[in-house]
């Protein structure tokens, strides 16, 4: 989402924490993370330990997160013209379960989504017909996505929970939060629409065969 396209501030939360690394900085460069607030309170009272610590990006991160930030506004509605491209294509594929994206309609809070913010992300998940063996041979054969587990880069990038995010989670656990062996998480990228549906077309091909449809 990052705060180009919500502000969580103006919604009633006291603190909110972003990750310079992923939309912010956008260009997988920098590891760094901010709070922000509007309390003067909380501000001296974070300060306090930020400085007690030594909790402190170094000038050229900051500079580097500085120049992501300019470009922040530009990149994010590509980001989410592409994304609901890929979530529109997937939710009409044979190959594909289920679709989850905010910004479609089906999306059980749909409507929350547009009253908080005014735009949804490039963050897409669907579940893969099949299992493991479909959701792992999807991943080897995309070819503009990168197999990754981070996230919010100008890049496209793929990975399955369930073994590279997730996986130090029990089965169990995985199972109570709906993360099973078919759930794909995309990061979609700034590149063109029409190379990244069709890598993932090849891809569902290559990785779901006719019998399962």
């Amino acid at each position: 989402m990052s705060s180009y396209f919500q502000h969580p501030l103006d919604l009633g939360a006291d603190i909110v924490m972003h990750s310079i690394t992923k939309y912010m900085n956008g260009h997988g460069d920098v590891l760094g993370g901010a709070l922000c607030m509007n309390r003067k309170d909380l501000y001296d009272r974070l300060y306090f330990v930020q400085y007690a610590v030594g909790a402190v990006q170094s000038p050229f991160d900051c500079y580097m997160a500085n120049r992501g930030l300019k470009t922040l506004a530009v990149r994010m509605k590509q980001h989410q013209r592409n994304a609901f491209a890929v979530a529109k294509f997937l939710e009409g594929h044979p190959r594909v379960e289920r679709v989850v994206y905010p910004g479609l309609p089906s999306h059980p809070q749909h409507e929350l989504a547009c009253q908080q913010g005014k735009g949804f992300g490039g963050m897409v998940v669907f579940f893969i017909k099949g299992g493991l063996e479909q959701s792992s041979t999807f991943l080897k054969s995309v070819k503009v996505f990168t197999l990754a587990e981070s996230l919010g880069g100008f890049e496209s990038l793929a990975e399955l929970p369930s073994r590279m995010t997730h996986a130090s989670i029990t089965q169990e656990e995985r199972t109570k939060l709906g993360i099973s062996d078919t759930l794909v998480r995309l990061s979609v990228g700034l590149e063109e629409e029409d190379d990244i549906l069709a890598d993932l077309e090849q891809a569902l091909k290559a990785a779901v065969p006719d019998s399962l449809l």
